[in-house]
């Protein structure tokens, strides 16, 4: 199977418009193979055209692997997948550079978006391919890509572990376990950070997965990714703009939904943009124990990181240190290790210095507490929490 042959069958069969059924593949092989198949050539081509026309092609059975976090295509032999053993190279090739700028181009149009020569990039997500859950497609085209097509597949799973499971895989050191435990009884709020592929929205869904089953969860998030074990959750999903740029539901929008749907939590997937001000002033209308993540080096760069992200909806800083005082208690910062382990590396408590603003200071680092443990049990003596350790 020549890239040359399947070009010419893809055009046989959108002339034809036969579809891509097995006969409709089967006679167009045979009419293009310029000479007798037999049946076992046949075969063998469905195979290949299988990949090609449907699914997520060579990369199906990669995504299908349940270990698997995500699928990278940097060049035709060049495909990579991240999961909980780290990055490792595979065996799947393409043909050539066409033929992986024509699989991107399939899966960006199944998501409802455009990539060509004109729009060389395309960010959006692929809820019908295969049988392993979400995927979330980013793809760039050359030049601006130097290289080559780029693509990049993580898969979204439904979360599969609980706290008890976390603890038995070595995410929690020390009395971390228990920390997290109380931070969700007290109804504290908090954010999860750290880093792309550390682990936060695993350790957010299993937390939402402890809370008390009489309370009530509303989750915003671009893509449905958080699927705790609670009878009582409900998720917003954002929306991406038509062709003609139409059409768009944004998180901040959502957020104000669902300050109207009475929740007892409102928890926010992850905030990258103007949505943090809509998020901040929802936590400090009595919604206790919300939460969401955020992308972060450190505990002590989320409030640089807020700020920025607040200049964009019009919060001034001073401003933003006011809210976020109010409305967040907590940080759990999550780091992944060399080995592709992810653990709870850091939890931080917000406190407001001498000049009104706001530092996480460091309560527990590595299985280990600080000095400033006080400062984490004097906010659960407030809620009428004794602190268990």
């Amino acid at each position: 199977m020549t890239p040359e042959l399947i070009e010419r069958i893809r055009h046989r069969l959108a002339g034809s418009g036969s579809g891509t059924g097995p006969m409709a593949l089967a006679q167009a092989v045979r009419a293009e193979a310029g000479g007798p198949v037999g049946h076992a050539g046949v075969l063998d081509a469905l195979k290949v055209l299988g990949h090609e026309f449907s699914g997520a092609g060579p990369l199906e059975g990669l995504l299908a692997e349940p270990e698997v976090t995500d699928v990278l295509v940097t060049a035709p032999d060049e495909v990579w997948v991240d999961g909980a053993a780290g990055l490792r190279r595979t065996e799947v090739r393409f043909p050539d550079d066409e033929a992986v700028r024509r699989l991107a181009q399939r899966l960006a149009t199944a998501s409802g978006r455009r990539l060509d020569d004109a729009q060389p990039y395309v960010d959006g997500w692929l809820p019908g391919v295969g049988r392993y859950g979400t995927v979330r497609l980013h793809a760039v085209l050359p030049p601006v890509a130097a290289d080559g097509t780029c693509i990049s597949l993580r898969v979204l799973r439904p979360a599969a572990h609980d706290l008890a499971t976390l603890a038995d895989s070595g995410t929690f050191d020390g009395d971390g376990l228990t920390l997290i435990e109380t931070v969700i009884s007290a109804r504290l709020a908090f954010l999860v950070t750290g880093g792309t592929g550390a682990g936060k929205s695993t350790l957010l869904a299993a937390m939402l997965g402890a809370v008390d089953r009489t309370e009530r969860i509303l989750a915003v998030e671009d893509v449905g990714e958080l699927r705790p074990s609670h009878p009582q959750f409900v998720r917003l999903v954002t929306r991406a703009p038509n062709v003609e740029g139409a059409g768009e539901v944004t998180l901040g929008e959502l957020v104000r939904q669902a300050l109207r749907m009475r929740p007892d939590r409102l928890v926010v997937g992850e905030v990258r943009g103007r949505e943090v001000c809509e998020l901040l002033t929802a936590l400090n209308t009595g919604h206790e124990g919300g939460a969401c993540t955020l992308h972060a080096n450190s505990p002590a760069e989320v409030p640089a990181r807020l700020e920025a992200l607040a200049a964009l909806g019009g919060l001034s800083r001073a401003a933003l240190h006011s809210q976020l005082a109010a409305a967040v208690q907590v940080v759990l910062h999550m780091r992944r290790l060399p080995g592709g382990r992810r653990q709870l590396a850091e939890v931080g408590v917000l406190s407001r210095d001498a000049a009104g603003e706001i530092r996480v200071v460091p309560v527990w680092q590595a299985g280990e507490w600080t000095r400033r443990r006080p400062l984490l049990s004097a906010l659960l003596e407030l809620r009428g929490v004794r602190p268990p350790w």
